[in-house]
């Protein structure tokens, strides 16, 4: 156990780029999602530029899952010694004023190791939402990983009502809002310059709880070490029309994760199709799939009839 959290950066990241080469050249599907999302967010790369960077994303994905491995071996002192840390006094000011805290971030760099540092570093316990992985060993392993130092997890579906009473007990709320939601559980804004839909969950806690927003990302720097930044806290628009407010204020969020993105394009996780409630046709394959799908929905209904 001790071999393997002590395994130096270093090699982490040598082998964890290897893995992402792998990944790269046998994860097809994947790796044309990745550039058709950076043709489409960036139409003013060449066909050289989204090569490069796609590469590199998928280095950065398989040192992720190696981070993520031996982070399982970690102590408390493991995470204070291979995790920096800038902009702590925007947490600990948030947390002192009583009234809870949201911290939003995005699947960047390596999303995971900002939870497991909060306990380690400040001594607040971190409660995050996610939804359940269908594969029931992986959960589990995921689960026990997450929840290492005092942390807890509440299940995405049907959160609301358990994420407010975390911030009303004064306590760190983590949402990760950069992926995509349902039409009827997202609101339309704009991301990268498209239209996309986005979870109103850190707007609407914000608004009814009155606790701060600090947008957190825990990237990896040019040493390779990981540092988590905490940013200021996002001013909150109040205008009494909770519809706009809940727009505006996804929006301004959005923004900042766009931000962030853009600084570090390399480490978002691009592999996922952000631009499909709208653009339906940057993925065709998608499109088959889901006309495949209902083709079969109709013929069970129709032999059921029968």
């Amino acid at each position: 156990m001790t071999f393997i959290s002590g395994i130096p950066k270093n090699i982490v990241c040598f082998f964890g780029r290897i893995l992402g080469a792998l990944i790269y050249y046998v994860d097809i599907p994947h790796k044309r999602i990745v550039r058709r999302n950076l043709k489409f967010a960036y139409p003013e790369w060449m066909d050289e530029e989204i090569c490069k960077v796609s590469r590199r994303i998928f280095q950065n994905l398989g040192i992720t899952i190696l981070e993520i491995l031996q982070m399982a071996f970690f102590s408390r002192e493991d995470f204070l010694r291979n995790i920096r840390i800038r902009g702590e006094e925007h947490l600990l000011d948030a947390v002192e004023g009583g009234k809870g805290v949201i911290i939003i971030s995005a699947h960047l760099g390596n999303w995971e190791a900002a939870s497991l540092f909060a306990p380690c570093y400040f001594g607040y316990p971190v409660t995050s939402v996610a939804r359940k992985i269908e594969s029931g060993i992986i959960n589990r392993w995921i689960f026990k990983l997450r929840t290492r130092f005092g942390n807890s997890i509440i299940d995405k579906e049907g959160a609301l009502p358990e994420m407010m009473q975390t911030l009303r007990k004064g306590k760190i709320l983590a949402l990760l809002i950069d992926q995509g939601t349902t039409r009827s559980e997202g609101v339309e804004l704009v991301f990268y310059g498209k239209k996309v839909t986005v979870t109103p969950a850190a707007a609407m806690l914000a608004l009814r709880c009155k606790s701060l927003v600090l947008p957190v990302f825990c990237v990896r720097e040019e040493d390779f070490k990981l540092t988590i930044i905490i940013e200021p806290p996002v001013e909150i628009i109040r205008k009494k029309d909770l519809r706009a407010d809940l727009k505006t204020n996804t929006q301004i969020m959005t923004d900042i994760i766009e931000k962030a993105v853009r600084r570090y394009p390399d480490q978002w996780l691009w592999l996922h199709k952000r631009w499909k409630r709208f653009y339906p046709d940057l993925y065709p394959e998608y499109i088959a799939r889901r006309k495949r799908r209902r083709e079969k929905e109709i013929k069970k209904m129709l032999s059921i009839k029968k």
